[in-house]
């Protein structure tokens, strides 16, 4: 792939446009470009324009004109945890049938209920209360649709939009922050863990979607700040952008992943091969994944195009650095062209983690701290006994343009994250 001279306008990673909300994905621009392409709402008439400031009338708009073009523009910071007056609800807002956390600490502490799933009244009122705040947060974007932030300053805090069998979406320029589980599950089965709900954005089953110029954290809320309970953290966040369920023909572009955890998942189950085989093809590039602690991705099934994003990682942040790269069942992951900025002292290797014997990767051109690297090699001398492949069996076609991976960490820190579209 030759290396083209980049222009303002590619810096942006839009089409041309003088309104970002009528702004399509250009052809040839990773997977979502395939088939019918990405334009979203832009062809909505005005009827069709909706401007929300509230998650009433966020909600509200996503449920209107099933299929028809529209654009929703959110204005300003929602918080998809309030009422139907806008009132901020909190965790006890959502609890019911004589669900607490102290309750359930006391009902499912290891010392007395032992190492079984949880079971009974108290776990009963945890789904119903589990229950009760999803009803809040998690809001179905259906086909044909863009959602943009307008302006600089567009937020939705501890909401998921989820689209299910969606086609055709748009999503740019928001910051999403702190998609948090009110009430965690308590797994005690072999070392004990407890798991949320709650991704920022959720690709379900869907088809030719564009995620670009958004910013995902965890902000206000951060794992660090968070409790133990039974000698384990009490995770209140899940993923951040989860493409699964047979999702196809995505492009995830100029985004600024940081400070979380467990963040993108393609594929959530090896079992999903009627689902999944042959879908969940996704290209990420001219993304920023700052202080992530691992899953940038983590592949099942997917052929996944990953190329020209920054990879950095702070000295003393608080997010543990696992690894960037989960080579998953039946995985196809291409990286190339990728910068790593890593702390003095980190071993390249630990940039991939493997789980599934017999799979290999595609891994070409990647620098770390400005100097070509071989990942992959790097990795397998680190694990002799868990060597992995080197040809994911594939080679990608959609690629727009490609940029020197010297280039990248100043192309990417400059032009990625929301707020950085011109409005």
């Amino acid at each position: 792939m030759p290396h083209r001279r980049r222009t303002k306008c590619a810096a942006q990673g839009a089409h041309h446009t003088a309104d970002p909300a009528r702004a399509v994905l250009p052809a040839h621009d990773g997977w979502g470009a395939a088939g019918k392409g990405v334009t979203g709402g832009s062809a909505a008439d005005r009827a069709h324009v909706y401007t929300v400031t509230t998650r009433s009338e966020l909600a509200a708009a996503l449920e209107k004109d099933g299929g028809t073009p529209k654009i929703i523009r959110i204005e300003g910071t929602i918080d998809a945890n309030t009422n139907a007056q806008g009132d901020l609800l909190t965790c006890d807002d959502y609890a019911t049938d004589g669900y607490t956390l102290e309750g359930y600490l006391e009902a499912y502490d290891p010392a007395t209920w032992g190492h079984e799933m949880p079971s009974g009244p108290m776990e009963d009122a945890r789904l119903a209360s589990a229950a009760n705040q999803a009803e809040r947060v998690v809001l179905p974007v259906g086909s044909n649709t863009t959602i943009i932030g307008a302006g600089r300053d567009a937020r939705l805090l501890g909401g998921t939009l989820d689209a299910q069998g969606a086609h055709n979406v748009i999503i740019r320029n928001l910051t999403f922050e702190d998609a948090y589980d009110c009430f965690p599950q308590w797994d005690g089965t072999n070392e004990g863990e407890w798991n949320s709900e709650y991704d920022n954005v959720v690709l379900g089953g869907s088809t030719n979607v564009w995620v670009d110029h958004n910013t995902f954290t965890d902000g206000r809320r951060p794992d660090s700040h968070q409790p133990s309970y039974f000698g384990a953290l009490y995770q209140q966040h899940d993923g951040l952008l989860d493409i699964v369920r047979g999702a196809d023909l995505t492009t995830v572009t100029w985004n600024v992943f940081t400070q979380h955890s467990k963040s993108i998942l393609i594929g959530n189950s090896d079992k999903a091969t009627a689902t999944d085989r042959g879908k969940l093809r996704t290209t990420f590039h001219h993304n920023l994944f700052q202080d992530m602690g691992e899953r940038v991705p983590r592949v099942r099934f997917g052929q996944v195009d990953v190329y020209n994003n920054h990879y950095r990682q702070q000295p003393g942040a608080a997010y543990h650095y696992g690894y960037s790269w989960g080579i998953g069942h039946e995985s196809a992951l291409v990286a190339e062209h990728n910068a790593f900025t890593l702390p003095a002292g980190t071993d390249p290797a630990t940039a991939i983690h493997r789980w599934s014997p017999g799979t290999s990767m595609t891994e070409n051109r990647n620098y770390v701290n400005g100097r070509p690297t071989d990942l992959r090699t790097a990795y397998n001398t680190a694990n002799p006994d868990t060597l992995l492949g080197d040809d994911a069996g594939w080679t990608p076609e959609l690629r727009l343009r490609v940029d020197q991976p010297r280039s990248v960490p100043g192309l990417v820190n400059a032009h990625a994250g929301a707020g950085k579209l011109r409005m």
